[in-house]
């Protein structure tokens, strides 16, 4: 008999990319159009077609500053796609886990945030992936909703390829100072949700609603660009002097949680998993993006 996949929504993007490189043939990941978040239809028949052990939702609209002139777009995909995914899931007894964000949160807590702090978006990105949160939750019983934070790795685009890019053509930028978050290897973060996706299928798993998952320790955007050039100095690539500004200084279209720390206390408790400390996923992406970035 077949081993049942996980279906992963999304196949382009850096957390699909990443699902895919650590499930491998465990994992199926389809996007537009095999499974399409604007087309219902389309997801229910990925679903019938691969009869998954359970589904993670990697898709959406993440583009934080363009949510601010397109937010019918991120609606569309960040709360209409995940409803009809989580109806779909529902009707065939699968279980969904549904990714969202620190944006979810206004930053202004002193401590990292719980799974079950209050939630008070202050973008519309954040807005948007709250209501896709109740959505899910409201449709489905059989969900989890896990909230992740400064994603990076080789695949996609993200803090430390951009920052790898800019040292190849200057020698300083400025990075805000006071924007302090838990960075997060993407496989390892996939790793934990294709743990997360088959303890859920077990027999009997009751513990839905919502988790955190991000890496071990916690550093601000300037220091994590100081920390990206020191390895890439390490394995012969490019670097720059980082210039420390406030977010007030460096406006951007979307504002950001200060504070984007997410607890996953709750997440080791119930599911017994831990995430390495963000330095060793540093140290093995910086060296992929440095040749790729030579090669362009």
């Amino acid at each position: 008999m077949a081993v049942r996949p996980v279906l992963v929504i999304g196949r382009t993007g850096q957390m699909a990319q990443a699902l895919a490189h650590v499930g491998g043939t465990g994992v199926v990941c389809l996007g537009r159009p095999d499974a399409d978040l604007k087309n219902p239809s389309s997801l229910a028949q990925a679903l019938d077609r691969h009869a998954p052990l359970s589904v993670i939702n990697a898709g959406g609209f993440t583009l934080v500053d363009k949510a601010e002139s397109e937010p019918d777009e991120a609606r569309i995909l960040n709360v209409d796609g995940p409803r009809a995914l989580a109806l779909a899931c529902r009707e065939r007894g699968v279980p969904l886990i549904h990714m969202s964000t620190d944006c979810v949160f206004d930053g202004e807590l002193p401590r990292a945030y719980r799974s079950d702090d209050a939630t008070h978006p202050i973008c519309i990105y954040g807005q948007t992936k709250l209501d896709g949160e109740r959505v899910v939750a409201e449709t489905h019983s059989d969900h989890l909703i896990v909230r992740v934070s400064w994603i990076f790795s080789r695949f996609g685009h993200n803090f430390v390829r951009t920052m790898l890019s800019l040292a190849s053509t200057r020698d300083e930028v400025s990075v805000v100072s006071d924007q302090i978050g838990c960075p997060t290897h993407a496989p390892a973060l996939a790793a934990a949700l294709l743990d997360m996706a088959r303890q859920i299928s077990a027999p009997g798993f009751d513990a839905w609603g919502t988790y955190h998952l991000a890496g071990q320790g916690e550093t601000d955007r300037a220091s994590l660009a100081r920390d990206i050039f020191m390895s890439s100095a390490r394995h012969g690539g490019s670097v720059a002097a980082v210039n420390d500004v406030p977010t007030s200084a460096y406006p951007t279209p979307a504002k950001r949680p200060l504070n984007a720390r997410l607890d996953m206390t709750r997440t080791t408790d119930v599911f017994g998993i831990t995430l390495p400390p963000w330095q060793d996923g540093l140290e093995e992406t910086v060296p992929v993006l440095i040749q790729e970035i030579a090669n362009a």
